[in-house]
């Protein structure tokens, strides 16, 4: 049986310097993307221009966005306000035009496309100030769930899984936001929330695998870390692989078919399970190990001496009260010890 297990085995940490040279890299180009692309913030951050309008008949969206598209409006988000006639659009602002101007362009590209007539309901403009208190807003929340984790682990665990926790929670946000950098696709506040549950779902994964680590620390007494830690890996692979697709199959449907508002959600969501689950493997658990994480560790601080001085006492007074007894005993019977 043993034997069988061990044919199983997948030396995951024999690999880790190799991946972590891998995960390096791709940090470098995530930066990288991020420091010469940016990222392409959505109206949520960067203010912009709200309007709602209405059809008599039910509005297919991919129509719209084509038609806005042509029109010089690619990046504009549209979608149902209400109901199936009503939509919302929202427009990121332009250089030297204000929110009439870009409402009258909007309303001429639409109707241009449209034999039916549309009612502009309402034009409304979001202030860039708004768009910069979310922006340090979503930031400050991220740092706040690191922060949180960072010290939920070290109490959970011991500090050098905390800093590879962390450490990994990092590296699947940067690479996260340089697929956003290098893509270009919108960031707005739906993909902070993505980003948020990243850290969240990396966060499970990397705790069950901590678990593991931690009960074969104290059962495999012979194995040294590298083994005790591959071990649990391989125990927890196929619950990482399945948990994994089955949230990547939701998130697909998500991607293809939850249409255009959710887009970014998911994408991001996507790109955080794949690369949250690559590093609760070799990220989070290599770091442990490069910072000397022992058994010794992860051990209870023996109460052997406290026990061991209460035991005998208790035992030393246990026998003291027998040899009373025994005595008293012959005293009765009036007999002498030494006979």
């Amino acid at each position: 049986m043993s034997t069988a297990t061990e044919t199983k085995m997948i030396n995951f940490m024999g690999q880790r310097f190799l991946a972590m040279a891998l995960s390096a890299v791709v940090i470098i180009a995530s930066l990288g993307g991020l420091w010469m692309k940016g990222l392409n913030f959505g109206i949520d951050f960067t203010g912009g221009t709200l309007i709602e309008v209405s059809y008599q008949k039910p509005v297919d969206l991919t129509v719209l966005r084509n038609d806005l598209a042509e029109a010089g409006f690619d990046e504009a988000v549209a979608q149902h306000f209400g109901a199936a006639e009503d939509v919302l659009i929202r427009i990121a602002p332009r250089d030297g035009m204000n929110s009439a101007q870009l409402s009258n362009q909007v309303m001429d590209a639409l109707r241009s496309a449209s034999a039916d007539p549309i009612e502009l309901r309402r034009v409304e403009f979001v202030g860039p100030q708004v768009g910069d208190e979310l922006t340090e807003d979503g930031a400050l929340a991220v740092l706040y769930a690191l922060f949180g984790v960072l010290i939920y682990v070290a109490l959970r665990f011991e500090w050098r899984f905390s800093l590879g926790s962390v450490a990994a929670l990092v590296h699947d946000v940067i690479i996260t936001l340089g697929v956003f950098a290098w893509t270009q696709m919108q960031f707005d506040l739906t993909v902070v929330a993505a980003i948020l549950a990243v850290i969240g779902y990396s966060l499970n994964d990397t705790i069950v695998v901590f678990d593991r680590v931690r009960e074969n620390f104290r059962t495999m007494r012979e194995a040294d870390p590298v083994e005790v830690t591959n071990i649990a890996v391989n125990q927890m692979l196929s619950r990482t692989i399945m948990t994994s697709l089955t949230t990547l199959l939701v998130l697909l449907a998500l991607f293809f078919l939850g249409g255009e508002v959710i887009h970014g959600f998911a994408a991001a969501l996507i790109v955080g399970v794949v690369v949250g689950t690559y590093s609760s493997t070799y990220v989070a658990s290599a770091i442990a190990l490069i910072l000397g994480v022992s058994k010794e560790d992860l051990m209870k601080a023996p109460k052997e001496d406290r026990n061991t001085e209460s035991e005998e006492a208790e035992l030393q007074r246990l026998f003291l009260e027998q040899e009373a007894k025994r005595e008293a005993k012959l005293a009765s019977k009036g007999i002498k010890e030494d006979e």
